[in-house]
């Protein structure tokens, strides 16, 4: 297992944070994800074979944020 930590400074609120979180979580190879808008991150615990960091960065993305890589 990995964690990859990135820096997201674009969320605002608990619903943000539940919003990555999911998308996040709804990879296959991601075990858990915590997002904190707070500590404006994202951690990821995923499989190394299957989740990488640019995967990570373009489901946050997706989901109407900006990671900072």
């Amino acid at each position: 297992m990995e964690q990859t930590t990135l820096e997201v400074t674009d969320m605002s609120c608990s619903g943000c944070e539940q919003n990555v979180t999911e998308a996040l979580e709804a990879l296959s190879g991601v075990a858990s994800a915590r997002a904190s808008h707070e500590d404006n991150e994202v951690r990821v615990d995923h499989s190394e074979e299957t989740i990488d960091e640019a995967t990570i960065a373009s489901t946050i993305t997706d989901a109407g944020y900006e990671p900072t890589v």
